[in-house]
């Protein structure tokens, strides 16, 4: 009946995905490409489970 007022998983991740990615660039451009690396994996597996979610819909 109140459907309207459940978050939507994907919108959720994909806010997640994007930090993911701006920390990274920050961080990179700070200097430091190892950390960077180490985010841009984790906003990768992020996008995998974003897309498992779409095919899904």
């Amino acid at each position: 009946m109140f459907g309207f007022f459940k978050k939507d998983p994907i919108k959720a991740l994909e806010k997640k995905y994007q930090k993911k990615l701006e920390e990274a660039r920050d961080i990179q451009r700070s200097g430091d490409v190892k950390a960077a690396a180490l985010l841009y994996e984790e906003a990768e597996e992020i996008g995998k489970e974003l897309q498992k979610l779409a095919k899904q819909r």
